[in-house]
């Protein structure tokens, strides 16, 4: 079989005028192309390097480059432009390159010609095995602190490629735009090798001119702007980047006239915003692959697509699944790790959990191991921060948790009565010695420790993960939130340029904590957690979330009337929320009914001031202001309601002995609310004007404070007494 050199020649050999690599500010015609990577090839011979890492912004140049090493026959060592100084230097010293070569000019460097520099590194003693046939070595994110080299032929990284092109022969492809780092396998491969197989024009520009920071920091403006001026057919994506995009497509910000094929993969992808997509007119196309496959291993394509699937694996490999349930593939797999004999298996076990359905086509369900995988595609083992964590902060416990969020979270237990001030700036400095795709983007800090006695963890002291993500909505209601600034840190960190952006979520968050502690501090929910808690208090809280919610569905509606058409797709989720909250206020009044009181009498009866003076709060931020405001009631209301539900309805009714009928509002919403919440979470994060989302912040604070005044006003028995048994 030629290798990619080879098949690039009789490319440019085809067309030699045509545009290969399109930059901001100059183009390479095929003929050029392979002469100039050819000259950098014989240079790079004659200076006797046998591993070169290649560092560097998204440019010609670094394609340049690559390619020179691919024709010079040397070991090409890509470096993400993400990776912490502590990360690059453990590159650098287990790879044991002789030199770099960058995009950019840096100390101690020559200019090699075509936009290349050239950069000798001290002689090494400590370069690790690595195996024959070596072309390239990706070092992944990293699961941990010290990433992980995957040694890889040239012909396994042609292998891929044809087999890409092979599944995408039906659709016509000559415009790629590179958004992803060129240091990342999957644009190296199926942005760059590809389209130059298929004859196509591959376009690449400085990252953060396309608002990409880091590995993880996104300004969508910018990007919008960016694919708008390139005009692109075609876009590899990782899982935010795909979000982002049907947002702008449903807001109409994103000209998406060209596009043909928009591949998603590097991480979960939702079968949501897959369809989401689809509506907006967005051609998003999942596929599956790890780098120890030489990238892509399954894909999604038009005309041979199924819902819900990573696609038929492509013709180079084999797949299949195991009893267990691991995916298994063979056939192009990597050469070993660098410092590690291979181990010869035939079959590669993938980590991940996954089914292969009748017509073939392959789905993945998770991870087999631990390993949180982000929405930008990076890979985090939770135990490597847990235990940074628990060492610099000083906590009892950590757990990591945010599969598929854009930063990692996590849940910290510390009792020696720092309050979240001090946190903050331990946790910052944490945060600014880590590479930016492990940076955590909040913290929930709890003061009571996570126990074996409720299944959160083992006898051994180890947290039952599964357990935890079950109760995480419960647990972080429970908790004191600390929102990390990642700009801040951003900005501080020398490989990150650019900032950090905080959806709009993580931000009402943030800027609501302060009013949110008014009713996480009222005093009824220690009370409860103490058995100080009898059926008059119970009865009160009842009949004061009767009044309120009756207001759920009109204040909906009143919102939904008066929304602007430039916020349809707000309108269209009040749709959803009041098809599922109507007639919710009667099983209040039912559940009063079973704790013996009389139903119709606080139907007619009036709520406490607190209560009255929210609910025509709302109704005139509605009528006289923003009616985007309306949704400072639901961050409040659902977000208090997983806390007061689950976890607070179990010990009333064990406290008191009523029976279920009593419970049924309580125990509906501790279900439903969690589900709720995430669902406004996404619907947040699409609101962008700066005016709606500080109406917002204004109604959530507004609201957490007078729901807290209702809160702090409920009755409680004086001191410790035996709970009241009632019959219902």
């Amino acid at each position: 079989m030629a290798v990619l050199p080879e098949l690039l020649r009789r490319q440019a050999a085809v067309d030699p005028s045509r545009v290969a690599l399109q930059g901001p500010e100059a183009a390479f015609s095929y003929a050029r192309m392979m002469q100039s990577a050819q000259a950098l090839a014989d240079q790079l011979n004659q200076l006797g390097v046998r591993r070169v890492g290649l560092c560097g912004d998204n440019s010609p140049a670094w394609i340049l480059a690559d390619l020179a090493c691919l024709l010079a026959d040397i070991v090409c060592v890509p470096v993400p432009v993400f990776f912490s100084p502590s990360q690059t230097a453990h590159l650098i010293e287990r790879a044991g390159l002789d030199c770099l070569l960058s995009s950019e000019k840096c100390p101690d460097s020559e200019h090699l010609g075509h936009g290349v520099w050239f950069r000798h590194l001290p002689v090494s003693a400590a370069n690790a095995w690595m195996p024959e046939r070596t072309a390239k070595i990706t070092f992944t994110s990293g699961s941990t602190g010290t990433p992980k080299g995957v040694c890889l032929s040239a012909e396994q990284m042609t292998a891929t490629t044809l087999a890409l092109k092979e599944r995408l022969a039906d659709v016509e492809l000559t415009e790629h735009l590179c958004i992803l780092p060129l240091a990342t396998l999957l644009e190296n491969i199926a942005g760059v090798y590809l389209p130059l197989l298929m004859g196509g024009t591959v376009t690449v520009a400085p990252l953060q001119s396309l608002g990409m920071t880091g590995s993880s920091g996104l300004d969508l403006g910018r990007l919008v702007e960016g694919i708008n001026q390139y005009r692109p057919q075609s876009l590899i994506l990782v899982p935010e980047l795909a979000m982002a995009l049907v947002s702008a497509a449903e807001g109409g910000q994103l000209n998406r006239a060209r596009f043909r094929f928009l591949a998603v993969g590097g991480g979960r992808v939702s079968s949501e915003l897959l369809t989401r997509g689809c509506a907006a007119g967005l051609p998003l196309f999942e596929g599956y692959g790890l780098s120890e496959c030489s990238s892509v291993v399954a894909l999604n394509v038009p005309g041979q697509e199924s819902a819900g699937t990573v696609g038929k694996p492509l013709s180079h490999v084999d797949v299949r699944v195991d009893d267990d349930g691991h995916i298994l593939v063979r056939g192009n797999t990597h050469l070993g790790y660098l410092g590690d004999e291979p181990e010869g298996d035939e079959w590669l076990d993938t980590g991940d959990l996954g089914a292969l359905d009748p017509a073939g086509f392959l789905s993945v369900n998770g991870r087999a191991k631990n390993l949180l995988i982000t929405g930008f595609g990076r890979n985090i083992s939770p135990e490597w921060l847990e235990s940074e964590l628990i060492q610099a902060v000083g906590a009892r416990q950590a757990v990591v948790f945010g599969d598929g969020d854009p930063h990692p979270s996590a849940l910290l237990v510390v009792q020696d009565g720092r309050s979240p001030d001090e946190l903050r700036s331990a946790l910052a400095a944490i945060n600014a010695s880590l590479p930016d795709y492990a940076r955590l983007g909040a913290v929930y800090i709890r003061r009571q420790p996570l126990t074996q006695a409720t299944g959160h963890m083992t006898g051994n002291g180890r947290p039952v993960r599964q357990k935890i993500q079950a109760d995480l909505p419960t647990l972080m209601a429970g908790a004191f939130p600390i929102f990390m600034n990642l700009s801040a840190t951003s900005s501080a960190h020398p490989n990150t340029p650019g900032d950090t952006v905080m959806t709009f979520f993580d931000r009402l968050q943030s800027e609501t904590a302060e009013a949110r502690a008014h009713v996480t501090g009222a005093p009824v929910i220690e009370a409860i957690r103490e058995g100080r808690f009898d059926l008059t208090g119970y009865t009160w809280f009842l009949t004061q979330a009767y009044h309120h919610v009756k207001h759920t569905v009109p204040l909906m509606m009143a919102c939904g009337s008066r929304l602007p058409e430039r916020l349809e797709f707000v309108r269209k989720a009040l749709v959803e929320y009041i098809e599922e909250e109507y007639g919710h206020h009667e099983w209040i009044l039912n559940d009063l009914e079973a704790c013996g009181e009389d139903k119709e009498a606080i139907r007619n009866g009036t709520p406490d001031t607190s209560i009255e003076l929210m609910v025509a709060y709302l109704y005139d931020r509605i009528q006289r202001g923003n009616p985007a405001a309306f949704f400072g009631m639901v961050q409040v209301l659902e977000g208090t309601s997983i806390e007061l539900a689950t976890p607070l309805g179990e010990a009333i009714q064990k406290q008191l002995g009523l029976p279920d009928a009593a419970f049924s509002y309580l125990y509906s919403h501790g279900a439903l609310d969690q589900e709720h919440f995430e669902f406004f979470r996404n619907l947040m994060n699409e609101i962008t004007d700066p005016d709606d989302q500080q109406a917002i912040i204004e109604a959530a604070r507004m609201v957490y404070r007078l729901y807290g005044d209702m809160l702090h006003s409920i009755p409680l028995p004086v001191g410790r007494k035996e709970s009241r048994h009632e019959a219902a």
